[in-house]
């Protein structure tokens, strides 16, 4: 792994981390101001796309309020060049009452500076027809 791999990896890290923490800030300071963040539910066939660090802050603010025991187990992360990919299973307790305890990766994309300039997030989930 070169030093720029290592970097990444560890920026990846870093933002799971505060994934766990519920913390915002340190999310969206390693998020381009242009950042994508595509979430797993939303319009077929790719989810919701979030666009920029306003959009992305809303979503989570919304998720963390909305689900306070969200959290996520960390299986991996590995990075190659500016990509990464991070496996994880996600558990908590929705408003509604619904309990998640979901499989689920997300790809990164990070640029030349270490930045974040994609987040696409896929799970696997028992739902509904």
């Amino acid at each position: 792994m070169n030093d720029i791999e290592k970097r990444n990896l560890k920026i990846i890290t870093d933002v799971c981390e505060a994934f766990n923490r519920h913390d915002a800030e340190a999310i969206l300071a390693q998020f381009a101001e242009d950042g994508i963040w595509i979430v797993s539910r939303g319009t077929q066939p790719d989810g919701q796309t979030l666009r920029g660090k306003d959009e992305v802050a809303k979503m989570l603010e919304q998720r963390f309020t909305s689900i306070p025991d969200m959290a996520w187990e960390i299986h991996s992360h590995w990075v190659g060049g500016n990509r990464g990919c991070s496996e994880w299973t996600v558990t908590g307790t929705e408003s509604n009452g619904n309990r998640l305890n979901w499989m689920g990766c997300d790809l990164w994309e990070l640029d030349e500076d270490g930045i974040i300039t994609r987040k696409d997030t896929y799970w696997k989930y028992e739902g509904g027809e």
